[in-house]
């Protein structure tokens, strides 16, 4: 089980992190989170990915502000870069993340 403290140690010690909130009805979360996971590892291999139960961790949901589900958080070098809530498609996630990505953590040639 996670808790707020693992979760700011992978904030400061991963350049580019993703948390995903979901509880165990919510069947729209369990659809989305295999498919955003594998497009995800993909398409950014140094991504790590947390997930969060917000039955279970309530004070982490509350913590980063997660009043819905599903919800996406993506950091870059421990700051917020995207939110998305409810209604997104992996699609629309890795293409968001795509450039920024790529000029932060690809080495140049």
């Amino acid at each position: 089980m996670q808790t707020l403290q693992t979760i700011q140690q992978a904030l400061n010690d991963h350049d580019a992190l993703m948390l995903y909130f979901s509880a165990p009805m919510c069947n729209v979360c369990h659809a989305l989170k295999p498919k955003l996971i594998e497009a995800i590892s993909a398409e950014f291999p140094t991504f790590v990915i947390e997930s969060i139960d917000i039955s279970e961790t309530p004070e982490i949901s509350s913590h980063f502000s997660v009043f819905t589900i599903p919800t996406v958080l993506i950091y870059f070098q421990g700051r917020e870069f995207l939110r998305k809530s409810r209604h997104m498609s992996v699609g629309e996630v890795v293409e968001s993340i795509r450039r920024p990505y790529n000029i932060m953590l690809t080495p140049s040639e």
